[in-house]
This record gives structure tokens, C-alpha cells and sequence, in this order.
């Protein structure tokens, strides 16, 4: 299934409470469940005023109806075409 990396621009969101991390976390699986297993949420890196997730999915749409879903932003949807790490330098 295509990988994804998107990247929602909310401000301030590297200083929310563990509480309100978890709100918004328990609200994004909510969507998911209803969205049925097509579509997974793998992990998210959490910055200053960014969050970066990764999810599995098999197309934009689905995750733009998952972002529109629980109401936070999908500012950029990028389609992951390789993964690289130290072990590919060998």
C-alpha cells in the first residue's frame, strides 16, 4: 500500500499538553475506525508548529477525507517514492 508523509501546520502544537496530544490523537483514530483499514496511521513527529505523519493509504483522497474528518489541516500530501538510510551508503 502507498506511503505517505503529511505535513499539517498547527501552531504551536510542540508546546500542546500530553492531554491535548492525546485528545487530538484519540480523534484521529475515531476518523480512522470509521474510515474502515484501508487506511493507517503509522506514526507522527511532532515540531514547533508542525506535524509530520506517516501514514499508509491507498490514495490522497482518503487521507484529505480523514483530515477533513476530524478537522485538522493536511497542508502538504507527499507520496513516499524510496526509503533511505545509513545502510544504503554500504
Amino acid at each position: 500500500m502507498p506511503k505517505f508523509v503529511i505535513e499539517r501546520e498547527i501552531p504551536g502544537i510542540g508546546n500542546m499538553s500530553d492531554a491535548e496530544i492525546r485528545e487530538a490523537a484519540r480523534t484521529s483514530v475515531a476518523v480512522l475506525k470509521e474510515l474502515g483499514p484501508e487506511i493507517q496511521w503509522l506514526q507522527s513527529y511532532v515540531t514547533g508548529d508542525k506535524l509530520y505523519c506517516v501514514y499508509l493509504a491507498p490514495n490522497e483522497t482518503l487521507i484529505r477525507e480523514h483530515a477533513k474528518k476530524g478537522g485538522f489541516p493536511a497542508n502538504r500530501i507527499s507520496a513516499v517514492r524510496r526509503l533511505i538510510d545509513p545502510s544504503t551508503a554500504e
